[in-house]
């Protein structure tokens, strides 16, 4: 019987790969190629392919912790930040025969002093602000009338041309669900507000009470002598660090809000300290902050004067003022060792309020900076703190 030809072969037979007359798949004439198993389940195998797997699972992990542990985390980090910036004023009332614990008390107190006569005088004028937003906004819209008119036209057109050719539909009515207030989700709830709150004043009041003890129990664990006197230099330089940062950044930023108040009873703006307090807090949010302030005080100009120069002259000033404490002021006090990278700092910012909202909005620039701070005074972490520096 003669040998089957490639034509008389069964149908599945001439598709496989060693069948007679199946075209290659390879090189033209060569052999055809197979991956190799084994290699592939090597190279999966090798140590740097396992670490780098195990670290991307990490790096998920943390965030997804940090995320819904918001509640959790907030207060503490806003506690150890206050910690850092409230303990020379404790060291220095213990050097007057004042207890840490009772020194604690009293800073605290201070504090809170501060913010509640703060807030008490503010409320007023914030409250009036607030009442005169519906009609400050209509006002706003009349003055603006004339430089709206040629987009008014542009987009009355566009929806003649939409209703031109949109087709008729008619379908089952939609049913649509309220989400959270824009205040609810910039904020939170009041509850979670001042419980929060609370948490961060109970934890702080604890921090600075114990004082050294945490740095005691470092020292005491460690075994050898050369790092216990290592730990406590980089615990007392960092700590140092963070300390003049944070309270640099504090007095320059209550500064800033001592002379936008000053100009704005100058150029005669209603609620002066307001404009200053709301502008000391806005520094707290690089570029985020003082865009808002700065779209703020513009409706706030319009609304309160009938001159259209005297009205811009209040965001303009506020604009003049903040360049030069942003490109001179806080250059020259800070020191190019504790500035930051812009890059950096808009790349934290967006990270801390995706993660935390507006409470890790204004944390992310001092915890950027105690991050960078702590990674100068590791060697092995030297690098990163030169890449988030200026």
């Amino acid at each position: 019987m003669a040998a089957r030809t490639t034509d008389d072969a069964a149908p599945g037979e001439a598709f496989r790969p060693d069948a007679p007359g199946a075209p290659a798949t390879g090189d033209e004439g060569g052999a055809v190629e197979h991956p190799d198993l084994n290699k592939l389940g090597q190279a999966l195998d090798r140590v740097e392919v396992r670490s780098i797997a195990i670290t991307g699972l990490l790096v998920l992990a943390v965030l997804y912790t940090l995320y819904f542990a918001k509640a959790f985390l907030l207060p503490i980090v806003l506690a150890v930040l206050l910690d850092f910036l409230l303990s020379p004023l404790v060291r220095t009332l213990k050097r007057a025969r004042i207890p840490e614990p009772a020194g604690a008390a009293l800073v605290l107190l201070a504090l809170l002093g501060a913010f509640g006569f703060a807030g008490y005088s503010l409320t007023g004028p914030a409250r009036d602000w607030v009442t005169k937003a519906p009609e400050s906004l209509a006002k706003v819209q009349n003055r603006l009338r004339d430089l709206r008119k040629p987009v008014e036209q542009v987009t009355k057109t566009a929806d003649k041309v939409e209703e031109a050719t949109e087709v008729a539909k008619s379908g089952p009515q939609e049913v649509v669900l309220r989400g959270p207030r824009l205040s609810e989700r910039l904020f939170g709830t009041t509850q979670s507000l001042l419980t929060g709150a609370l948490e961060t004043l109970i934890l702080l009041y604890f921090l600075l009470a114990a004082g050294d003890l945490f740095l005691q129990k470092l020292i005491k664990v460690l075994p050898l002598l050369r790092d216990k006197k290592k730990a406590v230099a980089i615990a007392r330089e960092t700590e140092a660090s963070i300390s003049t940062y944070l309270f640099t950044v504090a007095v320059v930023n209550v500064i800033l809000g001592l002379v936008i108040a000053l100009v704005m009873t100058l150029i005669g703006m209603p609620s002066a300290w307001l404009w200053g307090t709301l502008a000391g807090l806005a520094e707290f949010i690089p570029y985020i902050g003082a865009t808002a302030l700065l779209a703020t005080l513009t409706m706030a100009g319009l609304t309160t004067f009938d001159s259209l120069g005297h009205a811009l002259l209040v965001p303009g000033a506020y604009l003049a003022v903040n360049l030069i404490q942003s490109q001179f002021i806080s250059p020259l006090i800070l020191g190019r060792r504790l500035t930051l990278n812009p890059v950096a700092i808009l790349v934290g910012l967006v990270f801390w309020w995706w993660l935390w909202g507006v409470g890790g909005a204004f944390i992310a620039v001092p915890l950027l900076a105690t991050f960078k701070i702590f990674c100068d005074h590791i060697e092995s972490l030297a690098p990163i703190g030169e890449f988030l520096g200026k």
